[in-house]
């Protein structure tokens, strides 16, 4: 199965990044996961919608080859960040390839709280009808890493026990939705 991944920082040595490049690596036997880049797509623009610029209909295409997605959001001021709102809108209007495709949020951030509020959000977002995506429920794969810069070592890797645990029951767990959803 192929899985997009998308991160909602696009900041170099963003956590989230790191948490996508995780599961890249130690989870390749369940899914080939390809990491998006969203950093380039253009302010979503009602007047654009049905004739979107090319940065767009790439992004909209890819998305609709693969099996499922995996957003990693920060969280800023409360929420998800603008340029991953932005990408849901572009995703929300003309072709939707969004409807029904099996999703797992996750998140990371240097707070106390990670990215509990963001995650909720999104959750909301995803679920608006012009994406109306399969969202893994929060009780199977909820991933909110707190004070990530703790949890992450000097070349970015993952190395707090419980936090690997956390992901690898999450990771099943949408592993497990994934093959559902293909015998349907």
């Amino acid at each position: 199965m192929r899985i997009a991944g998308i991160s909602g920082s696009i900041r170099d040595d963003s956590y989230n990044s790191m948490l996508l490049k995780h599961i890249k690596e130690h989870y390749s036997n369940y899914f080939d996961l390809e990491i998006i880049k969203i950093d380039k797509l253009p302010l979503f623009n009602q007047a654009e919608e049905l004739d979107p610029p090319e940065v767009v209909k790439t992004f909209k295409n890819q998305i609709a080859e693969y099996d499922g997605v995996l957003i990693s959001t920060p969280e800023y001021n409360w929420s998800v960040p603008g340029v991953l709102k932005n990408s849901l809108d572009w995703l929300s209007r003309g072709e939707r390839p969004m409807i029904g495709k099996p999703v797992m949020v996750v998140g990371a951030s240097i707070s106390l709280m990670g990215t509990i509020r963001a995650q909720m959000d999104l959750r909301r977002i995803l679920s608006a009808p012009g994406i109306s995506a399969n969202v893994l429920p929060p009780a199977q794969s909820e991933v909110l890493i707190t004070q990530a810069h703790e949890k992450f070592d000097e070349n970015g890797k993952l190395t707090d026990k419980a936090t690997l645990e956390v992901v690898e029951r999450a990771v099943k767990n949408f592993n497990e939705m994934l093959k559902v959803g293909q015998r349907v």
